[in-house]
């Protein structure tokens, strides 16, 4: 089969091609032909180096985003607990696979298995034609969906749901602010907020990008090339401020999302893709009371309610551009340009 792959970190450069046999699924796993996968920032993070998530090991396959057809069951697969585990099956991906055996795992919070693997993270991923995954991370895809549209749906959504719905607790009639609107877990972030009942402030970064965040359904985007966002917010509620900030871009925006907050406002932090350390005032956040929580990572009872309620709901995630596997360096570097606005996808 043919995957794509790096054996140093580096530009997009370092990605080549590879060729090997096809995997065989052992006991509780599946073999899924990849039909799309989408692409994620911690691609390209980790492409860069050094590697974010433990565990991880050159050469490397990347691609977190998996959609495709089961292609092949291993043994000890027990299908009435994993009615998508069945050959033909279309399935997407769950990337997150807990230990299943640790004190997080057995409490519930599988999110925080200290030896947790990640499809594309830390193991072979979907820049590749075919994966193996275990049988519990197969999720239907319903009939009349785009196998496309599934592969983009699992790490923006399941990010943006488990800060939103599970950290930040969004309420009907909050405002909040999001940050890079026209990215992928933004798309997802003003779509979610929006249907609890959130007024939605959007920051882009281009003229470009205000028309699409609009089109998700911001009530107000902000060009923050050309516009002051800390005034705008507060402008657009009549200077109290936003009830929420959702930040995954880091010390760039850091100040304004601070300074956009209402007393008692409240910023779900889950990215850091301007850098890794901050300031800010502590005598203006106390005295205040502002509140700010890390959205750590989601556990695994979260990913199939995410996925009904996406299914259910007329949720969308626009795909900015398709390219072949053999292109992935360039898909890397549209993403690396900043101009995409919605999700990039491979195909096999």
């Amino acid at each position: 089969m043919l995957s794509i792959l790096y054996r140093v970190h580096g530009d997009a450069g370092v990605l080549e091609a590879a060729r090997s046999d096809v995997p065989e699924p052992g006991p509780g796993e599946v073999l899924v032909a990849v039909a799309a996968c989408g692409l994620n920032h911690l691609d390209v993070l980790q492409r860069r180096g050094p590697a974010l998530i433990p565990g991880f090991e050159l050469p490397h396959v990347a691609g977190m985003d998996v959609a495709g057809t089961v292609e092949a069951v291993g043994p000890d697969v027990d299908p009435a607990r994993h009615p998508a585990a069945r050959t033909g099956a279309r399935v997407v991906v769950n990337p997150a696979v807990p230990c299943d055996d640790c004190p997080a795992c057995r409490s519930g919070a599988d999110g925080l298995c200290a030896t947790a693997r990640v499809v594309g993270g830390n193991v072979a991923g979907g820049y590749a034609e075919y994966v193996v995954v275990p049988a519990a991370n197969v999720h239907l895809v319903p009939d009349g969906v785009d196998l496309v549209e599934a592969a983009i749906v699992p790490t923006v959504w399941m990010t943006a749901w488990h800060a939103l719905v599970e950290v930040a607790a969004v309420a009907a009639g909050e405002t909040v602010l999001v940050h890079a609107g026209a990215s992928g877990v933004s798309t997802a972030a003003i779509q979610l907020a929006k249907a609890a009942g959130a007024r939605v402030v959007a920051s882009v970064s281009t003229a470009e990008k205000v028309a699409y965040a609009e089109g998700l359904g911001a009530d107000l985007v902000v060009d923050t090339s050309r516009t002051d966002l800390v005034g705008a917010a507060r402008g657009f509620t009549d200077g109290r401020g936003v009830d929420l900030v959702v930040d995954h871009v880091g010390p760039a925006v850091w100040d304004a999302s601070v300074y956009s907050m209402a007393p008692r406002g409240r910023m779900v932090f889950l990215g850091n893709t301007t850098g890794d350390r901050t300031s800010f005032d502590l005598v203006y956040a106390y005295h205040f009371g502002l509140r700010f929580l890390g959205s750590d990572p989601y556990d695994r009872r979260e990913f199939g309610p995410m996925l009904d309620r996406y299914w259910s709901s007329g949720f969308s995630t626009p795909v900015d551009s398709e390219f072949a596997l053999a292109e992935a360096a360039d898909a890397q570097r549209h993403m690396e340009s900043r101009r995409a606005t919605g999700k990039i996808v491979l195909r096999p």
